[in-house]
């Protein structure tokens, strides 16, 4: 008689854990590029994603990869330069430096290890904006590399996003000479 009643208190305390378990995946993966706050580190890239309207796009379409440069590559690439392209009043040459760091499709790290493994060690993918970025292993790091010869190393993936997958990068990838 008492194996019913741990029975029900078990399966109650396991559904208890799940719900609560999936409230907080909701609240802890809830899209930056809608808040803002999930990946504080990624405040410059949420104002421009915003200053573009590029958030109503990744918001309604996709799924979608980012390679988000952190605030910290973003001030390295030139804090001045951003602050020009995000004050701009065309924001062609902003909205054409984000498309860079986005790929259509869920790219996971272990995808692109797949893939890299497909093509000896190297993988190519096409951005929204129609250019090419070769990610290679060195060590341990996914490193991509841009038309430039530029490189930025993946330094947190898998960042799961209402919009997709989401790896913080090291650097500022460039479609063209900024």
């Amino acid at each position: 008689m008492k194996t019913p009643i741990i029975l029900t208190l078990l399966c109650a305390f396991l559904a208890f854990n799940s719900l609560t378990a999936q409230i907080s995946n909701q609240e802890s993966h809830k899209d930056f590029v809608q808040n803002g706050t999930n990946l504080d580190n990624h405040k410059i890239l949420n104002a421009a994603v915003k200053a573009t309207e590029l958030d109503a796009l990744l918001d309604n379409a996709g799924p979608f990869t980012i390679f988000a440069p952190s605030d910290a590559a973003f001030e390295r690439f030139s804090s001045e330069k951003i602050s020009e392209l995000l004050n701009s009043k065309d924001k062609s040459a902003l909205k054409s430096l984000l498309t860079y760091h986005i790929v259509a499709g869920q790219l996971t790290a272990s995808r692109i290890l797949s893939a890299m493994c497909r093509g000896n060690g190297k993988a190519s993918f096409t951005t929204v904006q129609g250019k090419k970025l070769l990610a290679h292993l060195d060590g341990y790091d996914i490193v991509l590399t841009d038309p430039m010869g530029n490189t930025a190393r993946i330094t947190t993936a898998d960042l799961n996003s209402k919009i997709g997958v989401v790896h913080e990068i090291d650097s500022v990838i460039l479609p063209t000479q900024m």
